[in-house]
């Protein structure tokens, strides 16, 4: 089959990278890409956000399915251009993709389905904010209800922080913090089933140790070796055929999928967030460990056929984000990057990078993910920041805790 693939990122490069093993996958074009994904797929020059271009491109590729990557291109209205001009693709509508757009929304979805969250208020003023943050108290959670591209959540005991950044946001939801580590969960949905990925967990904070501002995510790795049993079973019961459920009862049936961040907490696992794409940087590591094919399982829940659960591979995958000279808060760009290559055990994805005279230049806050993997955690880990010790960027960091050994 011929696959489309819309965005530019990491998770773009991973599932490119996938979808190339795919013996089914014939033709493979990916827009805007970057310049790794160029190795592996025919990119073109389009707007990912403009709904009627992706459908004029995937008319003139005459590609079998659309597969779209980032949480933007959703919120836009470009699966539901997709569908229109008559091709299958995987990602949930405009109107079903808000389950991410609002912070707001989601908590709505989550009351209604009686799913496990935190307690929570949706302020528009600084009296409702002052208010809410008085009620909680600290450490005090501050979520910009649109999208902000994974650093619209502030978490902090400051509370003029808190409320500074709640003023900052047209809209903010603010609730109380949930103690415990977070994992995250990815579920496949085709419309009135759905089928769990392999745990996986992500790193959120910029620097080691949790410190630092939030970002997309510095690092991730799977499976998850600790994590008590039954938990997907758990998850896909008491969170993801309930929220399905509700969104289909609401006239929203859910193609996708769907992203679950947990905390599990004293009192079991509640919903931190839902986003309506794959996670990035949990993708890099979840999609080295699957085995089978992707272009089929997308396919599948782009036409509503989902049947057995995926397999993964036995082993680990551990992925270290490389970020350029001050991210999040003001990234560095154009700067050579060399050491690209790959391992016997890991190799780079591009993310934030472009072509500059020949040469392969930084263009983002998260540059490369580099993903390691082996037979375990310890392994996946060590040849992961091998290769990350190798890259070459001025002024990047990364973190060097990702995927502690337990």
């Amino acid at each position: 089959m011929r696959v489309l693939v819309i965005g530019s990122g990491g998770r773009e490069h991973a599932l490119c990278r996938s979808l190339k093993l795919d013996p089914q996958v014939s033709e493979l074009h990916c827009a805007p890409g970057n310049p790794g994904i160029e190795e592996v797929a025919t990119v073109h020059p389009v707007d990912p956000l403009d709904p009627e271009q992706v459908a004029e491109l995937a008319r003139r590729l005459r590609v079998d399915l659309v597969v779209i990557g980032p949480e933007a291109p959703l919120v836009a209205g470009v699966s539901d251009a997709v569908r229109e001009a008559g091709f299958a693709c995987f990602g949930p509508s405009r109107d079903a993709a808000m389950i991410e757009g609002s912070k707001a929304f989601a908590k709505e979805i989550m009351t209604a389905a009686d799913v496990p969250t935190a307690r929570s208020r949706t302020c528009t003023t600084e009296a409702e904010a002052a208010a809410a943050l008085d009620e909680f108290g600290a450490p005090y959670v501050v979520k910009d209800d649109g999208l902000a591209a994974g650093k619209g959540v502030v978490v902090t005991d400051d509370r003029a922080a808190a409320l500074a950044h709640a003023l900052a946001c047209e809209r903010v939801v603010i609730e109380e913090y949930l103690d415990g580590p977070e994992v995250s969960l990815f579920a496949l949905c085709d419309g009135s089933t759905a089928v769990p990925l392999q745990l996986a967990q992500d790193f959120k904070r910029a620097y080691d140790g949790d410190e630092g501002p939030n970002t997309g995510g510095m690092g991730a790795y799977t499976p998850l070796p600790w994590a008590p049993d039954g938990l997907t079973e758990q998850v896909m019961r008491e969170v993801v055929h309930p929220t399905i459920a509700e969104l289909t009862r609401r006239g929203l049936p859910y193609q996708g999928v769907l992203y679950v961040g947990l905390a599990l907490t004293a009192k079991g696992p509640k919903v931190v967030e839902f986003n309506a794409r794959f996670g990035d940087p949990e993708t890099q590591v979840l999609l080295d460990r699957l085995e089978t094919p992707l272009g089929g399982l997308l396919m599948a829940a782009a036409t509503g056929e989902l049947g057995l659960d995926p397999v993964f591979k036995d082993g680990s995958a551990v992925c270290v984000v490389i970020a350029s000279e001050g991210y999040p808060e003001s990234p560095v760009k154009g700067d050579p990057i060399t050491g690209l290559q790959s391992t016997d055990r890991a190799y780079v994805l591009h993310a934030g990078t472009a072509r500059k005279d020949g040469a392969v230049v930084s263009a983002g806050g998260r540059v490369l993910s580099v993903v390691g993997h082996g037979p375990d955690q310890e392994s996946a880990r060590r040849a992961a920041y091998e290769l990350a010790d190798r890259i070459e960027l001025r002024g990047s960091h990364h973190r060097t805790d990702i995927a502690p050994v337990r």
